[in-house]
Formats: C-alpha cells, structure tokens, sequence
C-alpha cells in the first residue's frame, strides 16, 4: 500500500535523502512546506507535489485533505525544517492524524518529549527519529562484537567528527543556539545516541571546550570512558583527509582499534524509512537519553582540558580558548570560557 507524505523544510540540506527514501520505499510526497522556494528539487519525485511557503496555508490543505477522501488523507508527516520547529511541526503531524518522521534533534529539551508522548496518547499516533547510526552495518557489527567480550570492563573510546563549515554556519539558523541547540545538539546529537547505544547510559559528564566551532568533552558511561571532539573547522581536520579534498573527518577508536563508519553514512535513511513503516521505529522513549545529555552539554561551564583530554586537544593544554562570540536570538554575546589546566 503506498502511503501519502507531507515534508516540511523541503528546501533544506537533509530533505533530499527524505524524498529519496520516501520513493524507494514506494511512497509519494504529496504536500511540501518551505519558506525558501528554491524547491525545485521536487519534479525529480513528482510533478504532482503540492508546494507552499506559509505554514498557515500548509496546514489548511493538509486539514481539507484529513477531511476529504480516505486516500488522499496524509499518512506520514517527514520534518526537515531548522531544529527549534522539530516540536511544533511533530505536534501538528499527530493533530492531523498522521505519524511523524523527524530529523534530529526530535526537541531541544527533554522536557519537550513528555508532552509529545502525551500527544500520542491522545492522537493514536507515533513520532519517530531518524537514527540512522544504529542501522549502520560496521556499528552494528561492533555493537555484536562487545556483546561477546568479558562484562565489567570499561572500554576507552574516542569520538572524533570534524565536518567543514564556511562562515555562513555561524551566521545561519545552525548558529543560533536557541534555534539549534549549538554544535552539541546540532552536529552531535545522533553520535552521543551511537555511544549510549553501544556501551551503556551516562554515568558523568565534562565539557572541556566549548567556542562556536569546536566543542569537546569526555563522558564516562557504564562501559566505558569517552573522549570526544566535535568541530565544523576545517583546520582541525588531519592532513591525510586534507590532502585528499574531503571535508569530513569521522572516527571512532575503540581500545586503540579504529571502527570505519564513514562508508554509506549518507545512505542511511531509506532502511530508517523502512524500519519506520514496518512499526520497527525509533519512538521517543529511544532518544530521550541524547536529548537529556545534548540539553546537559549545551548547559555545562567548560572545566578547561586535562591531561587525559581527547589528542587533538592536548597542543591547547594550559592556554585560554576564547573569548569568543555566540548568538542567542538575534542579540550576541561574549562567553567567557574557563582558565585551561
């Protein structure tokens, strides 16, 4: 049976891998919502696609549609808009009676994901995350692999993702941490889920930098010990990736082993399609544990870097990151981060 779609934020980066695994899985968009029209992106999938840049109009078709035929009613709302919108636009997917597919971050705080759960209750409809770390093969054969190794150990592990960004980053939505939720949330988010995961929830947590381009911590989980860097510099990417015109760097090195989990990164969202229309999705229960550490990072006074940070922080050791500049809303303003050890 194939199911009718709605997306919002048709015009942003993410949304292209949603199109194309809303047709792979045999699905068609029938309603779109951008405030940019630059959407023409569209006829690869149909021709057929209703297309609208004010949220009000967007609503009101996808309520006559509810309204209307049983066919042509929307079965899946898939949200691509800015973060802070995730929310809102999951809650108006479950009030039209439609399931809801949306990137990550689901919400921005934790707090959030109660009142969705009460939505769902009421509505009789699911809100999904796209996970898509977790139906990684290589992830999946190293989440296999500890299962068979001796209990009560803790494993060292360290998180590297470097991916590069121009000056329009910080200038964007992405740079606004009320919108975003800041690199953490934005850029991070789906690693610390790959982490908790594969080796257990939080037991503690440390942010040692933070500035608007680099964020690093290290987290201590209930099987293993974290360090971890997130970055949209190009400058701090390894020579090698330079050298070979990559502009992204991910990595994680699990007791001096690296895992590989660069390959089909991007090709991920077709099997969380599938795994959402076959009632395998991720629901809210499942990312509320990244959501409460990304809200808890984002909060967190940076300690400054210890001797056992993550390497690429170890040059800094004993130099003061800072002061740099980070938007909040359309005002600015100075953090001050901490003297570094």
């Amino acid at each position: 049976m194939s199911r009718n779609f709605a997306i919002t934020g048709v015009g942003g980066y993410i949304a292209p891998r949603h199109l194309k695994a809303i047709r792979d899985t045999g699905n068609r968009v029938c309603v779109a919502l951008d405030p940019s029209d630059s959407v023409g992106i569209l006829d690869q999938y149909s021709y057929d696609t209703c297309f609208f840049t004010e949220f009000e109009r967007f609503d009101r078709h996808v309520e006559k549609l509810r309204r209307g035929n049983a066919e042509n009613r929307i079965h899946y709302v898939s949200i691509c808009a800015p973060n802070h919108l995730h929310d809102a636009h999951a809650r108006f997917a479950l009030r039209v009676g439609a399931d809801a597919i949306c990137e990550k971050p689901l919400v921005l705080n934790p707090w959030n994901c109660d009142a969705l759960q009460e939505l769902e209750s009421e509505y009789g409809h699911r809100v999904y995350s796209v996970l898509q770390l977790r139906l990684l093969p290589s992830l999946i054969a190293l989440k296999q692999s500890l299962a068979l190794r001796p209990a009560g150990r803790k494993h060292d592990v360290c998180l590297t993702y470097i991916t590069s960004r121009g000056p329009w980053y910080l200038n964007s939505w992405k740079g606004d941490v009320e919108r975003s939720g800041g690199l953490a949330t934005n850029i991070g988010i789906h690693f610390f889920d790959m982490l908790m995961w594969l080796f257990g929830p939080v037991q503690a947590s440390a942010v040692h930098v933070a500035t608007s381009t680099r964020i690093a911590g290290s987290l201590e989980l209930e099987n293993a010990r974290v360090q971890w860097l997130l970055s949209v510099d190009r400058n701090d990417l390894p020579k090698a990736i330079v050298t070979d015109n990559r502009p992204t760097y991910r990595s994680i090195v699990v007791d001096g082993q690296e895992v590989e989990f660069s390959e089909n990164f991007t090709d991920l969202h077709t099997k969380v399609y599938e795994e959402v229309l076959a009632g395998r999705g991720f629901g809210i229960d499942t990312v509320r544990p990244s959501i409460q550490l990304a809200h808890d990072i984002r909060h967190a006074a940076p300690t400054g870097i210890p001797s056992d940070a993550h390497p690429m922080l170890k040059p800094y050791t004993g130099k003061v990151i800072g002061p740099y500049r980070v938007r909040v809303g359309h005002s600015e303003r100075t953090i001050l981060p901490a003297v570094l050890s």
